[in-house]
């Protein structure tokens, strides 16, 4: 399985960005749950949002509301759509795809996120 991430840039505050995942090397469908996660300078990183087959999606506290995160099981492509930027959302931001329950296996490469205040 590859992931591949692409979609950040710089924006300000208050921007929006949407990030793309293409998934290869199997069905999106047959992937339990996808998720996105980010990681800033000199903090840990972050899940930031996850989608699961069954349609349930959860969210890190601080972008609910803002981000939406959804699959294209056609396409073989997750979106993470992020609204109402923050400077606080710069960060490199990462696929990761979760063949066995509460673990990621398979991850992207990052794409990074700048948000200008």
């Amino acid at each position: 399985v590859q992931l591949q991430a692409c979609g950040g840039g710089l924006v300000q505050a208050g921007g929006s960005l949407r990030l793309s995942c293409t998934v290869s090397g199997r069905s999106l469908s047959s992937i339990n749950a996808m998720g996105w996660y980010r990681q800033a300078p000199g903090k840990q990183r972050e899940l930031v949002a996850v989608n699961i087959l069954d349609g349930t999606t959860t969210y890190l506290d601080s972008v609910k509301g803002r981000f939406t995160i959804s699959r294209d099981n056609a396409k073989n492509v997750v979106y993470l759509q992020m609204n109402s930027l923050k400077p606080e959302d710069t960060a490199v931001y990462y696929c990761a795809a979760s063949l066995t329950p509460g673990q990621y296996n398979y991850w992207g490469q990052g794409t990074q996120v700048t948000v200008s205040s």
